[in-house]
């Protein structure tokens, strides 16, 4: 078996996510604790107990499932010996990834996680911005309905290509109701808007893209010791001169998620193991290629099922 580990992105979370994790293992325990001093408030009760309103907070959310992630990983290696060929992580999971493949310290990527969701959420004023999901169109065709909406005062553009018609766009508010609208007339099967607060992975974050070179350059990143297949072009990362330039370009730049899924596929990538709240990544991966195996690890009771995934291979 060649594992890959993945970890899941903004939309992922719940109150009480965590929770048995950190009662089950010290290693998950000490992780959220360790979040609760580097940003200095209760990160781990707000994932335990909420109130919602404040986990889906975008400053919040995103150290949230980091630290989630990041606490799922240190409680499953502490039981089993976890062995990846490489990783990768959706948009915000991509810094999970950074920090299980010892490129960024943990305590560092919670810090600058946070800045992230501060500095998305100011890149465009309040109900100004959209997100909208579209399934059932291949993305020549979601990116010609996005190109026919473009101007000079209108941005809308494809922000997640997460698997085989499934597409996520983002921009301005009027761009992307108005690239529904054309979706359903040229035969979409479904459009979706999504409760969230920006418009991630679209040209008009580079506010944040500008903030975030600043506050990676201001840390430490080693070179890391897995393989990370990246976001913004689904390529390997091996340098830490590499990191900083990708999870910039990553801000403004659709998530390539279907492509990276790919790229490890043909790295000879057998089995997926998804680790964080939820299990979004291992049901893409199923849709994106039924060939390698996924699971998904983020609570105890899912522990059993994984021992038996990694020991079957």
């Amino acid at each position: 078996m060649t594992l890959a580990l993945v970890f899941p992105g903004q939309g992922s979370q719940y109150v009480g996510m965590g929770k048995d994790l950190a009662l089950w293992s010290e290693a998950a325990r000490d992780t959220f604790l360790e979040a609760d001093e580097a940003l200095g408030f209760g990160l781990g009760r707000l994932c335990f107990e909420g109130p919602e309103e404040d986990l889906r907070l975008t400053e919040n959310t995103q150290p949230a499932i980091l630290t989630t992630s990041v606490a799922a990983w240190r409680a499953l290696g502490a039981e089993v010996d976890l062995a990846p060929a490489c990783v990768a992580g959706h948009s915000l999971g991509e810094y999970s990834a950074l920090v299980a493949a010892g490129s960024i310290g943990f305590t560092d990527a919670v810090k600058a996680v946070r800045e992230r969701g501060r500095a998305m959420q100011e890149a465009v004023p309040a109900g100004e911005g959209a997100m909208a999901a579209l399934l059932g169109m291949d993305r020549d065709q979601v990116i010609d309905i996005c190109d026919a909406l473009c101007s000079d005062s209108v941005v809308v553009a494809a922000a997640n290509y997460n698997a085989p018609g499934q597409i996520v766009i983002a921009g301005h508010r009027a761009g992307v109701l108005g690239a529904i609208d054309l979706f359903k007339e040229r035969g979409g099967r479904r459009a979706v808007e999504l409760p969230v607060s920006a418009p991630f992975h679209c040209a008009l974050m580079e506010p944040a893209a500008r903030r975030m070179e600043k506050v990676l350059r201001d840390i430490r990143i080693d070179s890391p010791k897995t393989v990370l297949i990246n976001n913004a072009e689904a390529v390997a990362i091996k340098e830490g001169t590499q990191v900083v330039p990708s999870l910039v370009r990553q801000v403004t730049s659709p998530v390539l998620w279907e492509d990276s899924v790919n790229a490890m596929v043909e790295r000879g990538v057998t089995a997926f193991l998804e680790l964080g709240p939820g299990k979004v990544l291992a049901g893409l991966i199923k849709r994106i290629d039924k060939q390698p195996a996924a699971v998904s690890f983020g609570a105890p009771e899912d522990l059993g099922s994984v021992v038996e995934f990694l020991e079957v291979g």
